[in-house]
């Protein structure tokens, strides 16, 4: 029995990238990398939808979000954090351990803030110079209104940053057209590949805010890695070969075409929800993702995920912090397929039986069958 991967990250990978990563490494201070990194560049850019350059760190998302805050601003200024969720909170941690002084605004987990209350919210406090978001917020489920902020930013000395770590690549997202400032990824999810690449693409408007930054920094110190960048290099040891498979994972997402590959997710994450409504649940979001689909568990979350992952070898993700045991998360981003998708609901309408909820055999399985 093969293992069925449905989480939020880390994703399955494609036998060419598999194929790519059992290669013998290379040395990065060569022609040869720095052919593979201009390719890299330029290709990247037509997935985040922006003219500017994506820098590559060596880390994990959290690692691009810490250069996003230590960056692009000043001890003590103003920002306001978005927290409808486990990552919002994360925002809210980086910018307090770099002395930012942090305006939370709190939003039910599985809710949305609307463009009208941030607008409010912005109206009271025109001393912010930044408000932090998460396109996906990942622990609920929810996307968030980026084009919508953006609008409303777009002629204010404010920076607009964006957590596009499970958005990236699934969820509809256009950075330069929305005004999206500042945005971060990571490799784990819709593109395709392991863990260890964090991304940062920033704007016009905040290259100003960057040479004005006064916050510590040395490793995810942007400038260094924007002027490596333009001539294909990199200030410190990358991971060769995930930037070496990023090459291969690009060119499949803009060979099928990032507007297809958008439709794609729009239409799996619709066919998930149409089976999580014929096995009687209800869904967790008020504004559900296309990127993972979180569900109001009917029994001990903790349990089922537990079951699914030693019985089944099937591995969802259960709820966070305060949702822990309540929910559980089905992901539909970057390889997952179908197939996938329907041995996942197979195996997990066995698993809710077991631990005692009743439902109607192959109800989700034939929901799921009008999409396949």
């Amino acid at each position: 029995m093969r293992h069925i991967l449905l989480t939020p990250g880390p994703t399955p990978l494609p036998p060419e990238i598999l194929e790519i990563l059992s290669k013998p490494i290379i040395h990065h201070r060569t022609s040869e990398f720095k052919k593979i990194l201009n390719r890299v560049r330029e290709k990247i850019k037509k997935v985040f939808f922006t003219d500017s350059e994506v820098l590559i760190f060596a880390s994990s998302g959290t690692g691009a979000m810490e250069a996003a805050v230590a960056n692009f601003f000043k001890e003590g200024d103003k920002v306001l954090v978005i927290e409808g969720g486990k990552f919002g909170q994360r925002w809210s941690e980086i910018c307090k351990s770099f002395r930012l002084q942090v305006l939370k605004e709190e939003v039910e987990w599985g809710k949305s803030l609307s463009k009208e209350r941030l607008s409010e919210i912005l109206d009271s406090n025109p001393d912010i110079k930044g408000v932090f978001s998460t396109l996906c917020e990942t622990s609920t489920g929810t996307v968030f209104d980026i084009k919508g902020y953006g609008e409303l930013l777009k002629d204010k000395e404010c920076l607009l940053i964006v957590d596009a770590i499970s958005g990236l690549a699934s969820e509809v997202f256009y950075q330069d057209e929305w005004g999206a400032d500042v945005v971060v990824s990571a490799s784990q999810k819709g593109l395709m590949l392991p863990p260890g690449l964090g991304f940062l693409s920033f704007s016009k408007k905040a290259e100003k805010f960057l040479e004005s930054s006064d916050l510590p920094k040395y490793y995810f110190d942007v400038k260094k890695y924007y002027k490596s960048i333009l001539s294909d290099d990199t200030p410190f040891t990358p991971a060769i070969n995930l930037v070496i498979a990023l090459d291969k994972a690009l060119d499949i997402l803009l060979e099928e075409g990032m507007e297809n590959v958008f439709k794609k997710f729009e239409k799996m994450s619709q066919a998930v929800r149409k089976a999580i409504s014929a096995l009687g649940l209800k869904l967790f979001s008020e504004s559900p993702s296309q990127s993972v689909t979180a569900v109001i568990s009917p029994v001990d979350s903790v349990k089922l995920v537990n079951l699914l992952r030693t019985k089944y070898k099937v591995s969802i993700a259960g709820g966070q912090a305060h949702l822990k045991g309540k929910i559980f998360r089905v992901a539909h981003m970057g390889y997952i397929s179908y197939q996938d998708l329907f041995l996942g609901f197979l195996y997990l309408e066995k698993a809710l039986k077991e631990l005692g909820f009743e439902l109607k055999e192959l109800s989700s399985l034939n929901k799921l069958k009008e999409y396949m």
